[in-house]
């Protein structure tokens, strides 16, 4: 009895791996996708909208449209980044489900804040302003102001502490009048 083996050249190879390489890379590619999608519709509006700083109008209307659509798209990218964060959460470490964990909580206050005005935060109205006569003013000669003028009153209120506020609460000859730059 004559026992013949052969042997084939060529090694088989386990595709298995491969695809759950591929899979995981997809997955770990739509988490941070979405996550930056839903810090970047908070952010972005966040950083072009501050105080003391030149908004261009294409720069404005960028963060006004951003701040108009953020409350859905948050929301649709928060449940994208559950998702495949659930599905990565499977068999990681600790590290893993510690970047998890504070990435969800970065997108779900992301989604949170959204849908707040948290421009009111910074530009708060200015009630119960003080005002000094205009001889006891000191104002440059070059300093900008806002002027208003309602009968025998007149008023002006300098760009550089209305650039802070935005919005000035006053009374101009007995009418109530509402600031803004």
């Amino acid at each position: 009895m004559q026992l013949s083996a052969t042997m084939s050249s060529t090694p088989t190879i386990n595709s298995a791996p491969r695809a759950a390489s591929r899979s995981g890379l997809l997955l770990w590619l739509a988490f941070l996708l979405c996550a930056a999608v839903a810090v970047g519709l908070f952010a972005i509006p966040a950083f072009i909208i501050r105080p003391f700083r030149y908004q261009s109008p294409g720069e404005l209307r960028l963060a006004m449209e951003m701040r108009q659509h953020a409350p859905v798209l948050t929301l649709i990218a928060a449940m994208g980044c559950f998702v495949s964060a659930f599905a990565l959460w499977r068999g990681g470490g600790t590290w893993r489900k510690v970047f998890l964990a504070l990435t969800l909580l970065l997108v779900a206050s992301s989604a949170v804040m959204s849908r707040i005005n948290y421009f009111e935060w910074m530009f708060h109205p200015l009630d119960g302003a003080q005002f000094l006569a205009q001889s006891d003013s000191i104002l440059d000669p070059k300093e900008m102001v806002m002027s208003v003028r309602l009968g025998d009153e007149s008023r002006a209120y300098p760009i550089i502490q209305m650039a802070y506020h935005h919005v000035l609460n006053d009374e101009v000859a007995g009418v109530p009048i509402a600031v803004t730059y």
